[in-house]
């Protein structure tokens, strides 16, 4: 069957109105699409800056969301934790991908990681968990050394407590503030990995390398594309990314982190079906960067050439560190990025800078 395609001069819907809103946003617009913002709150925001239109509007606002359905010509999202209600109601008036099914995986870890085990992949050993009893039963069944995360919501650190011999489950399960949880077994692993992968309406997939990643205080530092491991265990990692989007259905950009282990294999840490942070270099180091994609993906356009032009290293900027942007600014062959973010705080993604290097 003949997929949809939208011409340029269509308008994508955006759910969310973050950094990658923005981004994607700016890689619309230099094909010839408009981008529609939806988000509460959304005025004055990274994403709202760009677009060419903005609807400020609860995600309970099921009059607002008709209207804005109706406004554009198919909606992608910035962020996987917008309501699986809402998606399903947009998707009454318009094409939404990714779709209600792929975000009720993504949204809670429980699902997301028997939905990955499922396929024959692997990952850290793990319990769900609904009380300070459960945790300590799983502890003892995978522990000692564990973390202990809320099911939904939880990023870049947040909602997650570590476990270590000797604590008090009671008081980890008290600081995730959730009544859901997953306990993880440490790995022993060498690095994390990632890889992007985008799959388009017609079933066609596109595989950026994998990279590797390094965080600081539960976040994001750095990425270093592509990453420093064998060539099997690079060509594994992707294989299973595409393994995952393929199962989901996907159209748009998947995101999966994986740990690298002694022995060269991977398992899946998280994933996202969105633009990733990991991802960011490909903006300056490829033919067409994950936010292209995306837009290409949604419109049902051929996928863009994932062939990197040079290597790449990108750092974050996190908080204070976008104070530096007159010195990264006159840095030769540094390309800055900042999002447009009014107030800097600590932990907040205020850009990111990428260097580019030499082909290995």
């Amino acid at each position: 069957m003949a997929h949809r395609i939208l011409p340029p001069g269509s308008t994508i819907g955006m759910l969310g109105d973050g950094q990658l809103g923005r981004m994607t946003a700016l890689a619309a617009a230099r094909l010839g699409y408009k981008t529609h913002v939806y988000a509460p709150g959304s005025q004055g925001s990274p994403g709202a800056q760009v677009a060419a239109a903005v609807t400020s509007a609860g995600w309970d606002d099921l009059d607002a969301l008709e209207a804005f359905a109706r406004s554009v010509d198919v909606v992608t999202l910035e962020w996987e934790n917008v309501p699986v209600a809402v998606v399903e109601h947009l998707g009454r008036f318009t094409p939404v991908h990714p779709g209600g099914t792929v975000l009720s995986v993504a949204q809670d870890r429980v699902e997301e990681k028997s939905f990955v085990n499922a396929l024959g992949i692997g990952t850290a050993p793990w319990r769900a968990a609904r009380n300070a009893d459960e945790v300590a039963k799983a502890v003892a069944e995978i522990g000692p050394r564990c973390i202990l995360k809320s099911t939904r919501l939880g990023y870049d650190g947040k909602g997650q407590a570590r476990i270590e011999p000797g604590s008090d489950p009671a008081e980890a399960w008290a600081a995730i503030g959730s009544d859901a949880g997953i306990v993880e077994g440490f790995v022993s692993f060498t690095c994390e990995v990632s890889v992007i992968v985008a799959r388009g309406l017609d079933g066609s997939m596109a595989a950026y390398p994998a990279v590797e990643n390094r965080h600081k205080d539960g976040i994001l530092d750095r990425t270093i594309a592509p990453a420093r491991v064998p060539a099997e265990t690079a060509a594994e990692a992707e294989r299973v990314a595409r393994r995952i989007a393929e199962a989901l259905d996907l159209v748009g950009v998947l995101a999966v982190e994986m740990f690298v282990t002694p022995d060269g294999g991977v398992l899946v840490n998280e994933m996202a079906p969105r633009p990733h942070n990991s991802g960011h270099w490909t903006m300056d180091a490829c033919h067409s960067c994950q936010f292209e994609q995306l837009v290409r993906a949604v419109c049902g356009l051929p996928l863009g050439s994932v062939e990197r032009v040079a290597d790449a290293e990108m750092e974050n900027l996190i908080g204070a560190d976008a104070d530096r942007w007159p010195a990264l600014m006159a840095e030769p062959g540094a390309r800055l990025h900042l999002y447009g973010k009014a107030e800097s705080r600590p932990g907040r993604k205020m850009g990111h800078v990428t260097r580019l290097h030499p082909r290995s």
